[in-house]
């Protein structure tokens, strides 16, 4: 996330006071204490996510004092929020050369370069601001994240230790050691790292839950499952806690995974999916487009298609060339709103994809959803909505993960929390509700803890 409190003047304070080498002209007395105060009013604002009012207060100051780079600095923070990143990159980096010397830009611009999925370039950013200043506590925790995804574990544990040495308190640091100490198989430090982030930060449902499932990819189920047990007994009516203490135990799996399972998760995962999906080689958007434009085949937009699940939106680019109306549907407010920015969806609608679909009777010439079926077991009721909401000859391309032909199940929770499925039992089902399968290839979606995820690619049409 954007550190909107660390500005380059008040990184231990809660105000965005203004350095001196950072007026474009001279400001004393009244005017500098105005300036301060106006810049103090809208990092407040920014903190409170008012972004319209803080919007207009740092144009405002951009107005009457051109080129003061808090201000630039802010708005290209507020920018990002926006799904402006290029414009983003802009303003910060012009508030650095206003401001040389300050690091809170610096750090600002690696964040926004890993949304952008640009990792080399964040970075060089985070260690500029670090080189400015080397306690810089924002900075060390990212760049330790960014070591750890590249497998640079060593260094990563350096820099955790470095934050902690002087914010002992640090949940963060604490939750980003202990993955750190876990993939290093250091296994009991790992969770005793994680015991002390979980007194400083209970109730943060992301950084909780990356610990037991680093447990599940280390096959220690066991462990994982007693995390979960002990976060149920505070959190009772958790969702996402009951789903994958299911995954983990196999004890009263779901047919599905719940609409607050989806919700919760999706929410909190939303800022760094599209960054965590890249690292992961994530190929299932693109395996999806590529069927539909072999299954109806079309010369320009033309057709109706949604985008089912579409989080994100990395479907609907790929997809809206061939789209004369394209509209989406997730469970995920927080998911949406990163589609919105995409600006390639006709609609997008807060809903979960049955009920979607139940109110949309041959609607579509298409409907495509990539990943997203994973999170259910039981197909029989989405394909049956499916083939009710797809015009004759209309085609579904989805994908799930398979599972082994000598299954003796139709379909299993795994370990991580998503669901398999058989083959066999795809086939059957599309049959069953009147789909002609036209297409099932077994595909390596992404990589998981560094190994493939094979998944089956479908593509039908109704009859």
């Amino acid at each position: 996330m954007i550190s909107r409190d660390r500005s380059a003047a008040a990184q231990t304070g809660t105000s965005a006071a203004v350095p001196e080498q950072a007026d474009r002209r001279p400001i004393r007395g009244a005017a500098k204490l105005a300036q301060r105060q106006l810049l103090e009013r809208a990092v407040d604002l920014l903190r409170n996510q008012q972004v319209a009012q803080a919007e207009s207060l740092l144009q405002s100051i951009l107005e009457r004092w051109p080129g003061q780079p808090d201000a630039q600095h802010f708005l290209g923070v507020l920018r990002h929020q926006q799904g402006q990143s290029e414009r983003a990159l802009a303003l910060v980096r012009q508030a650095i050369e206003g401001m040389p010397t300050a690091p809170g830009p610096w750090n600002n611009l690696g964040n926004i370069l890993v949304e952008l999925q640009r990792f080399d370039e964040a970075t060089d950013a985070y260690q500029r601001c670090l080189a400015l200043n080397p306690g810089f506590t924002d900075a060390l925790n990212n760049l330790a994240s960014i070591l750890r995804k590249q497998g640079l574990l060593e260094q990563s544990q350096d820099l955790c230790q470095r934050v902690l040495a002087t914010q002992p308190n640090l949940a963060q640091a604490w939750y980003n050691l202990s993955l750190t100490l876990l993939e290093q198989g250091q296994i009991s430090e790992g969770l005793i790292a994680h015991s002390r982030a979980i007194v400083l930060w209970p109730r943060h449902l992301q950084a909780r839950n990356a610990v037991p499932r680093a447990l599940v990819h280390l096959g220690r189920l066991d462990e994982a499952a007693q995390l979960y047990r002990d976060w149920l007994a505070v959190d009772p009516d958790n969702p996402v806690i009951h789903h994958h203490l299911a995954a983990c135990t196999g004890a009263t799996v779901p047919e599905r995974a719940s609409d607050g399972y989806v919700e919760r998760t999706f929410d909190a995962f939303a800022a760094t999916f599209d960054a965590n999906l890249s690292a992961l080689g994530y190929r299932a958007p693109q395996l999806v487009a590529d069927l539909l434009r072999q299954l109806v085949p079309a010369s320009g937009p033309t057709l109706t298609i949604a985008d089912l699940g579409c989080g994100t939106g990395l479907c609907g680019p790929l997809v809206r060339g061939i789209a004369a109306r394209l509209d989406g549907c997730d469970l995920s407010a927080g998911m949406l709103a990163k589609a919105e920015r995409r600006h390639v969806y006709d609609a997008l609608h807060h809903h979960e994809l049955v009920a979607y679909l139940q109110g949309h009777d041959a609607a579509f010439d298409a409907l495509v959803c990539a990943d997203t079926l994973c999170y259910f077991g039981e197909l029989a009721q989405v394909l049956a909505a499916a083939a009710a909401a797809l015009r004759e000859g209309g085609a579904l391309v989805f994908t799930v993960e398979a599972l082994p032909d000598d299954a003796v199940e139709s379909y299993r929770l795994q370990p991580h929390g998503r669901y398999a499925h058989l083959g066999s039992y795809l086939t059957t089902l599309l049959r069953d509700h009147g789909l002609r399968p036209e297409a099932m290839r077994l595909e390596v979606l992404r990589l998981e803890a560094g190994r493939p995820v094979k998944g089956w690619l479908v593509g039908a049409t109704r009859q």
